[in-house]
């Protein structure tokens, strides 16, 4: 399994510095492979496509320090999630504007959902969070991330953590008031 993960994170760096000088949608399995010195099959026995590795270098990298993140509170987690993605806004900046099928984009969201909904049903003490609220906050926290890692002048991960922060007390404080007075 070691020589598999080796593999993997030679085809993932190669990746990396082939899109800080070609935009993704024109890099193909063949130049990845060439970066490497490695052959089409091997990337074929460890990847479905371009795309696929893209995720596992998020999958391999952010979940891998989420577990290290996981006695944190929810703010502490987010700032070091925020951080992990600044320190790495050259290949997330490229990553979010892929678009199509298997992209980013797509997996990002699916995992940004299911934290979230799990955050919400821990801080709530509920398992029933109406999916409507999940989707909300899981779109608003990816249009606010895409937004600030694209953005040209991108400010600093404890600016935005501080903006984002406050945003979302704020908003939270605001919405049970007026929760409280519907009910």
């Amino acid at each position: 399994m070691a020589d598999s993960n080796i593999t993997k994170k030679v085809l993932a760096q190669a990746l990396r510095e082939l899109m800080d000088e070609t935009p993704f949608e024109k890099i193909n399995v063949a130049q990845i492979c060439e970066k490497c010195g490695m052959n089409r099959k091997s990337f074929y026995y460890h990847f479905k496509d371009k795309y696929d590795l893209v995720n596992w270098i998020f999958d391999t990298e952010f979940i891998s320090l989420m577990t290290e993140w996981q006695q944190e509170d929810d703010w502490g987690f987010i700032e070091r999630a925020c951080h992990y993605f600044y320190d790495n806004r050259s290949f997330y900046r490229r990553a979010l504007t892929i678009q199509g099928q298997n992209s980013f984009s797509d997996h990002l969201h699916e995992f940004t959902y299911l934290l979230i909904k799990d955050r919400m049903q821990t801080i709530s003490g509920h398992d029933d969070i109406h999916p409507m609220c999940i989707n909300f906050l899981t779109d608003a926290f990816e249009a606010a991330l895409i937004r600030w890692l694209t953005d040209k002048n991108c400010m600093p991960a404890d600016q935005f953590i501080q903006i984002f922060r406050t945003l979302i007390e704020k908003t939270a404080l605001e919405v049970c008031k007026q929760m409280d007075s519907i009910s």
